[in-house]
């Protein structure tokens, strides 16, 4: 039997980035780009490279490419370092493994590093596939924790909740991360939201500006844990907008969400640093009529915009900066 398991790519549409400060979030699913997991029984247990993980180039100019969008260990270290952590949780939690070994290969369409949780999506989809695989139940809402801990934990990644339960429950997804929710029951309050909800949505992303987001968020970490009053005031800020923004979604406050959008990018440049060129894709959406912010740590954007007009001045204005726009598929 061969099994199959897809994540899909993740924009923060507000709240970003105070999920992993005990903060509030919104996230959307984007259908429009996933990470593929295929795995089926077999003698030993064997992992599958990518094509992207080999050590083989065409020319410097194609390795040095490769290295910029995949970075230097590719994604197979995400796969084994998921199989470790299942592994591990199964046996703490009393979850029966068969001794059976298998197959596992990954594909991801995810414009990768420019904040679509192109990582997560393959930790996610491997895991779901274990899941299926062994006949294992893990909750739904503990999920997550095991999945941002194969980062964290396996892999020395700082990161969030937030992308991995919008990968697992998928849609959008309204989350609560509060201290006391999290120290009583392991994990947050998560709400899905009707995607019908939401206003007309564009995603902009330009593949040149990949990095990796555990670097963005290290210094913020260390900032936030030694007590910096304006990181935290700003990180409290920014989880009020995604409880507000909630309220504008459900209220079809769309002139309200707008603004919030927008301020949550803007709460944002007073703690972290904004490259030029970012900052000139989110300057040029407003100029178009969007809002704009970050979907994650840069690299691409997403906002709302009224209608067809907005949509086509961003199109082709954000074609000058090389950046390719979208308007995601949630469900």
């Amino acid at each position: 039997m061969i099994i199959e398991q897809r994540a899909y790519a993740r924009a923060g549409l507000l709240g970003n980035p105070s999920d992993g400060y005990f903060g509030k979030t919104i996230s959307i699913i984007v259908r429009n780009f996933g990470a593929h997991a295929v795995l089926y029984e077999s003698p030993d247990l064997r992992i599958e490279p990518h094509e992207t993980d080999g050590s083989a180039y065409k020319s410097m100019d194609h390795f040095i490419e490769s290295v910029g969008q995949t970075g230097y260990y590719g994604g197979t270290r995400l796969v084994k370092a998921a199989i470790k952590k299942f592994h591990e949780h199964c046996g703490k939690s009393g979850i029966p493994l068969a001794s059976r070994n298998f197959t596992i290969r990954y594909d991801t369409s995810i414009p990768r590093q420019v904040g679509l949780a192109g990582s997560s999506a393959i930790i996610t989809a491997t895991m779901q596939a274990l899941m299926r695989f062994y006949d294992a139940g893990i909750p739904r809402e503990i999920l997550p924790n095991l999945i941002l801990a194969v980062e964290t934990e396996e892999l020395g990644i700082s990161a969030g909740l937030q992308d991995r339960v919008a990968q697992v429950y998928e849609g959008c997804v309204y989350m609560d991360f509060d201290r006391s929710l999290m120290d009583s029951q392991g994990h947050g309050r998560y709400e899905p939201m009707d995607p019908g909800l939401l206003p007309r949505l564009y995603i902009a992303y330009k593949t040149e500006l990949s990095k990796v987001s555990g670097k963005v968020h290290s210094t913020l970490r260390s900032r936030y844990e030694a007590g910096d009053s304006l990181v935290i005031a700003t990180l409290n800020r920014i989880a009020e907008i995604a409880a507000e923004g909630r309220e504008a979604v459900l209220t079809h406050d769309f002139p309200r969400l707008f603004k919030l959008i927008n301020e949550n990018f803007d709460q944002r440049t007073k703690i972290m640093p904004i490259s030029d060129s970012n900052m000139e894709m989110i300057r040029t959406a407003r100029r178009c009529g969007a809002s704009a912010s970050f979907t994650g740590s840069g690299g691409s954007i997403v906002g709302t915009f009224g209608d067809d007009a907005v949509l086509n001045r961003l199109v082709n204005e954000l074609k000058k900066l090389n950046a390719k726009v979208i308007q995601p598929v949630i469900v």
